[in-house]
């Protein structure tokens, strides 16, 4: 679902794009969700999409 929502925003220049992202998943997904997609991120991110790394790294 992370990948959807970046690619759903790629077209925002850079940081802006990764922001959006973080911004998003911030307000609309289950605390659980989230830190779901933050074990992702910490065992090595297969699969997801770079914007959705630097988003996460955002909201840290």
């Amino acid at each position: 679902m992370a990948n959807d929502i970046a690619a759903n925003l790629v077209h925002l220049p850079g940081e802006q794009a990764a922001e959006a992202v973080a911004g998003h998943i911030g307000r609309f997904w289950d605390p659980r969700m989230r830190a779901r997609l933050f074990e992702c991120v910490d065992t090595g991110a297969d699969g997801l999409d770079p914007l959705v790394v630097a988003a996460v790294r955002l909201m840290r």
